[in-house]
């Protein structure tokens, strides 16, 4: 079983490692199991709403997603439907897939897409023969499994838990009305057939225990939850945490920690509340030490946290340190459970910087936690503001994604109704800098209302998320007096003969954003998925979303890259996804050490992109046949560059091997590789 499952983890390894570019991934949690159906020698698991199927013979496990078979994602019911051989697979938003043993998907959208004033929230699924039927919020669905099909809808006028039949009848069990029931062969649409029989039983619903046994063994390997507010991609390992407790919402999500680190998931120790008496809850983001990287500290709703290897040693909050509880708060039970720490980040020292929401302390807003426990505030003034409802003074709502960039400068945010602003600090001169006005180019307010992430291009510019669109604060006018300061807020032209522009995505809240090794933004968004922009800002290159990709969800909570491979990172509140991009991050020099082509050979059922990596920034490429004719040419994206294995006029080369020749941007060469490709 073991060698199975870890020849299972070395294939999916070697495929992320040699991606196709253009392609997409899911990393989905399959911790909790929930409902489990046996097919003959395969049984499906529903575990943490994601599905998979183990196969008894063989004792190989397949995973589906909305990349792998499926249609949708987030499922709260399976079914098997041993007449028409088909599982019923029930979506959250009730979506219905049908998979058989051999894969095949028929996707029954009829439920999903109708209009209706009823709740059509789907409690349960009973088979009887080739039909399902589906206890609803209103009544009863039934489902035609062989022919794929909505067969009748019983509109009963109140919540069904579960339905069953027996002895000619049907029963629909209700706990608000108790148990009612019909003659299959009466008139079931209308609902003055059915009858109260008598008082509601609730179900007893279980998974065979030798069954349970079996499953429990299992382990596709994937991360404990699904829940992925916060990511960064450092040391070749992918850092999450699940958050959420942003812009004064709080998401009570259970405190974790999962890295992933060569296709294999390490969760840090976690259900730390028996240990702390805290609660651990709303992990906002976390901050590695560059001194020790296994030296891991957490924050969120309820202070600091440090781990190493892994597991936990300490908590920071109130009682220890000068962080204080936040302001209103009037049962003294509550305070250690809102201590706000939001943003924190360590500095090149290993000095860790964090910032203290929410408290009635002056002192607390922004604080530097040194080598030897040694806690220092740097608090300024401009991180108050006055909470109308309290009638207080208080530190700012939600300072968070706190980040030093290229010039060892402190960034912060504060994404709140409050103050919606930015914030960059000098902390060797003890110098704060408020930016709580956004005037663009025009001379024209940006009115935002919350400001959300911050971010460092390849030009050194600062990029601001905020919920009506992207700005940026041109390096250049980085030093200059914060009164005058003007925030570029770009303009794309129309293009259509009229010599207008828009600007770049105008009115879209922006929730986090990543820079790739092409000097490229990936914008997540709260409910229109993500854009990829160019370079210069100017050109829209993706906008993926779930109806047009296979992105799992459009509510965005956080973009990581990395930038070895080019594989970004999605996490969303359905769970976490990738696509493997065109970019990487860039080398140099240019020698026959680092730069190689994949996939090589190129074999002739291969229709995808050919990547050429480790190249320089906006290097020249040109792909020479052996005759020394010019096949194709082009610049990098940061360290790539893809082909597609076509000549200019669009066909397909011929078999044979092909030089990959490179310069530097300055034109100074670099060196070659080889393509060989069989048609």
């Amino acid at each position: 079983m073991r060698r199975i499952v870890a020849l299972y983890i070395m294939i999916m390894t070697f495929s992320m490692l040699f991606s196709q570019t253009g392609s997409w991934r899911t990393y989905m949690a399959y911790h909790d199991i929930a409902e489990v159906e046996k097919a003959g020698n395969i049984v499906y698991v529903l575990a943490s709403n994601n599905l998979y199927a183990y196969n008894t013979n063989d004792q190989s496990i397949q995973t589906y997603d909305k990349v792998n078979f499926l249609n949708d994602c987030t499922i709260n019911h399976i079914a098997w439907c041993q007449s028409a051989q088909r599982l019923i697979i029930l979506y959250s938003d009730n979506n219905i897939d049908l998979i058989d043993r051999e894969n095949h998907v028929v996707n029954l959208p009829d439920y999903y897409m109708k209009s209706m004033i009823e709740d059509k929230t789907v409690n349960d699924i009973y088979i009887e023969g080739s039909h399902a039927y589906l206890s609803t919020n209103f009544g009863i669905l039934k489902i035609n499994v062989k022919d794929a099909e909505i067969s009748d809808t019983y509109n009963l006028g109140f919540l069904v838990d579960y339905c069953y039949i027996e002895n000619g009848k049907i029963y629909a069990a209700s706990h608000t009305k108790g148990i009612y029931s019909a003659k299959l062969t009466d008139n079931l649409l209308d609902k003055n057939s059915w009858t109260y029989t008598k008082n509601y039983q609730k179900k007893n619903k279980t998974i065979d225990e030798d069954l349970l046994t079996l499953i429990r063994t299992l382990d596709p390997d994937g991360p404990k939850y699904n829940y992925f507010h916060f990511m960064k991609f450092v040391n070749g390992s992918l850092y999450t945490t699940g958050g959420m407790y942003s812009g004064g919402v709080q998401g009570g999500r259970p405190g974790c920690i999962q890295v992933m680190k060569d296709g294999e998931w390490t969760i840090y120790e976690d259900e730390l509340e028996s240990k702390t008496g805290i609660r651990y809850t709303d992990i906002n983001g976390l901050s590695i030490d560059p001194k020790d990287n296994n030296h891991v500290v957490a924050f969120g709703r309820t202070g600091l946290y440090e781990f190493h290897n892994g597991q936990y040693t300490n908590v920071w909050t109130y009682t220890n340190s000068p962080l204080k509880y936040a302001a209103g708060l009037i049962v003294e039970s509550s305070f250690k459970n809102y201590v706000l720490v939001l943003g924190a980040t360590f500095d090149d020292e290993g000095n860790l910087w964090c910032m203290n929401s929410q408290t009635y302390d002056a002192k607390s807003g922004l604080l530097r936690l040194s080598e030897g426990s040694q806690w220092t505030s740097f608090h300024k003034s401009s991180l108050i503001c006055k909470d109308n409802y309290l009638k207080i003074d208080r530190t700012l709502g939600s300072m968070e994604n706190a980040m030093f960039d290229s010039r060892h400068l402190l960034w912060f945010v504060n994404n709140h109704w409050d103050v919606p602003s930015v914030y960059c600090y000098n902390t060797v001169k003890d110098e704060l800098k408020s930016y709580t006005r956004f005037i663009n180019e025009d001379g024209t307010r940006v009115e935002a209302e919350y400001v959300r992430c911050v971010a460092e291009d390849k030009d050194g510019n600062l990029w601001i998320g905020t919920n009506v669109g992207p700005i940026y604060l041109s390096s250049t006018d980085i030093d200059e007096d914060v009164s005058s300061t003007t925030f570029m807020q770009v303009k794309v032209p129309r293009n259509d003969g009229t010599n207008l522009a828009d600007y770049l995505l105008g009115g879209v809240d922006i929730t986090c954003m990543a820079i790739d090794g092409g000097n490229r933004k990936w914008f997540g968004t709260a409910n229109s998925g993500v854009y990829l922009i160019s370079s210069d800002n100017l050109e829209q290159i993706h906008h993926f979303t779930s109806s047009n990709s296979s992105l799992i969800s459009d509510n965005i909570e956080s973009v990581a890259i990395n930038q070895s491979n080019g594989e970004v990172f999605f996490g969303t509140d359905k769970g976490l996804c990738s696509f493997m991009s065109d970019a990487t991050e860039t080398n140099e020099d240019m020698t026959k050490d680092n730069v190689w082509a994949y996939p090589n050979p190129v074999r002739p059922d291969y229709n995808g992109p050919i990547t050429v990596t480790g190249l320089s920034y906006n290097s020249y490429i040109k792909i020479v046949a052996s005759s020394g004719s010019l096949v194709a040419e082009g610049r990098s994206n940061g360290g790539s560059f893809t082909w597609d294995g076509c000549d200019k006029n669009g066909k397909r080369v011929a078999s044979g091997v092909y030089m990959v020749e490179t310069a530097t941007e300055e034109g100074k060469k670099g060196t070659v590789c080889k393509i060989a490709i069989v048609n």
